[in-house]
């Protein structure tokens, strides 16, 4: 009996959003009197910080600080359509359509800082710190705050616009059923290395290597987090999560959400994220989406990485210390 080394690799490739029905996603931006501009979504933010970049996507588009930006995901009842948070579309389809909708806002407060300043409104562009200024004249200027006041208060003006991303629906060949059920993919592997006690079927992870293509990381640091946690969230799917039926009896199962099994902080192996970036030519200033993906590609490597430690499959989920047991004394009695 020993403990036993292995290592197992994983590939995967992902779709961002669906292309079966079109797909929708619309958003609206506005700016406020004072200058600064709201966004309003029903696309929700699970946790992925999508707030914070489709407040970095606006503010980029627009020519304003990020902190003059706030998003608002309404519900759906009140807020404008989206199909919803899921499949890795949030970025990329919220993203796209605040972008259209944000360029339709940023044209209106130019005509009106065009008014106060008196040229034409192909003659302006922002500095990216609150104000409008005259191309090649900078001294030449107005703040975004008077701009907005003067929309409200003077020129009668909505600084506002609405946009919609929508795909054309892909529909199968008649002759191949051949389709385009996604409009971009990224991609990940994952390599993990594990150890196993032969003796009991106890599996421990050891390091974990991802990496990542994703487009481009439009905050780097929240991708970052974002693949990290999903690469523990996929090592807990593999070893320790699951609700019904539990081995060997319903008498060992967690009868809460208090008791149900993951790993603790002395259970989460060494972790390595590598982001490769390669935008993508429809999305949101190159984005994707790492979404769903990031909990992915852990799981077949850390089934490989127990096969290749001692040369038994387990495919049911999670792989228990029993499960892995019962397999290799399968194997010797065969």
């Amino acid at each position: 009996m020993a403990i036993r080394r292995g290592r197992g690799v994983a590939a995967i490739n992902y779709p961002t959003g669906m292309n079966l029905g079109g797909d929708p996603t619309q958003a609206l931006v506005h700016s406020t009197p004072t200058g600064n501009f709201m966004v309003t979504l029903s696309s929700v933010d699970l946790g992925q910080g999508m707030k914070q970049i489709m407040a970095q996507i606006c503010a980029e588009t627009i020519g304003v600080p990020t902190d003059r930006v706030t998003v608002d995901t309404a519900d759906t009842d009140t807020g404008p359509h989206c199909m919803g948070t899921f499949a890795s579309r949030g970025t990329h389809r919220a993203g796209n359509a605040v972008i259209q909708a944000a360029k339709e806002a940023r044209q209106v407060m130019l005509e009106v800082a065009a008014e106060e300043l008196e040229v034409n409104a192909d003659d302006l562009e922002t500095d990216g710190q609150g104000n409008v200024v005259v191309k090649g004249a900078p001294q030449k200027s107005i703040s975004i705050f008077d701009v907005a006041l003067s929309a409200h208060f003077k020129r009668g003006r909505s600084i506002s616009g609405r946009g919609m991303f929508l795909i054309p629906r892909s529909y199968p060949e008649k002759e191949t059923g051949a389709m385009k059920p996604s409009t971009c993919y990224a991609h990940a592997c994952t390599v993990a290395e594990v150890e196993v006690d032969d003796e009991t079927g106890e599996v421990t992870v050891l390091d974990v290597k991802n990496v990542f293509e994703i487009g481009r990381a439009l905050n780097p640091k929240m991708v970052e987090q974002q693949l990290v946690g999903g690469s523990w969230m996929g090592i807990s799917h593999a070893l320790y999560e699951t609700t019904e039926p539990y081995y060997p009896n319903r008498d060992h199962g967690g009868i809460d959400f208090g008791e149900y099994v993951m790993p603790g902080p002395g259970d989460v192996a060494k972790t390595e994220i590598v982001v490769l970036e390669r935008p993508s030519g429809d999305g949101p200033y190159g984005a994707k989406g790492p979404g769903e993906m990031c909990a992915n590609p852990q799981i077949p490597a850390v089934a490989n990485a127990i096969f290749d430690a001692v040369g038994v499959r387990v495919d049911t989920l999670p792989i228990t210390p029993e499960r892995v047991l019962r397999a290799i004394k399968e194997q010797r009695a065969a």
